[in-house]
């Protein structure tokens, strides 16, 4: 057996039995989700909280953006229209960046503590989390979902992606202002010193 016959063999047995960009990209979200529910079990009591009404302003959005997504039959028509080339080198691109994402987010996570929660709340107790991430970015959980899910989009490749991304985006966006005044009227001006020193998505440039 030759080199190229060797090569052309191991070639088809990797893509038959070996990872591929979405199955590795699902378990980078499994083990987001793994990590996310032990991490809940340590929670501070809620002192206060959102509105249901107010919480279906970014969650309502965020279901349109995963089924642009995810929905392969939302590809249709310009909708499925490529942005990046559709190779295996972009896709697993896609794949690091979802990496990445996920890391950011675990990290800041852990930093968060018991403070965190799925909905806009303080709790009893409630700290100002300034260590890690926090340190220059408000928001970083926010930060590295959204890395992850661009990594998502990347790999997928099309416009749809792009869309449902930047819907995203506005969601958290939507969200992450109604934590901030809660944040501001429990610290008042602890929490507007900090945030001259940092950025809401992104590290503050100055």
């Amino acid at each position: 057996m030759n080199a190229d016959n060797f090569y052309s063999i191991a070639r088809s047995l990797w893509r038959i039995f070996g990872p591929t960009p979405a199955g590795v990209i699902g378990d980078l979200w499994a083990l987001f989700g793994l990590y996310w529910l032990v991490s809940a079990l340590n929670r501070k009591k809620t002192k206060r909280r959102e509105l249901w009404i107010q919480r279906l302003v970014y969650v309502v959005p965020l279901l349109a953006a995963f089924l642009l997504i995810y929905r392969r039959s939302f590809g249709y028509g310009w909708l499925g229209t490529r942005f990046v080339p559709d190779t295996p080198l972009v896709e697993w691109l896609g794949v690091l960046i979802t990496a990445a994402g996920v890391g950011v987010a675990c990290w800041a996570r852990y930093h968060l503590g018991a403070n965190w929660s799925g909905v806009v709340t303080l709790k009893e107790g409630h700290e100002l989390i300034r260590t890690g991430p926090y340190r220059t970015i408000r928001h970083p959980i926010y930060t590295g979902i959204l890395l992850a899910f661009l990594g998502n989009v990347v790999a997928l490749g099309e416009v749809r992606g792009l869309i449902g991304f930047v819907i995203i985006w506005l969601s958290f966006y939507i969200k992450a202002r109604r934590e901030e005044s809660f944040l501001e009227q429990e610290f008042g001006p602890n929490f507007n010193e900090h945030t001259q020193h940092t950025g809401m998505f992104l590290p503050k440039v100055t």
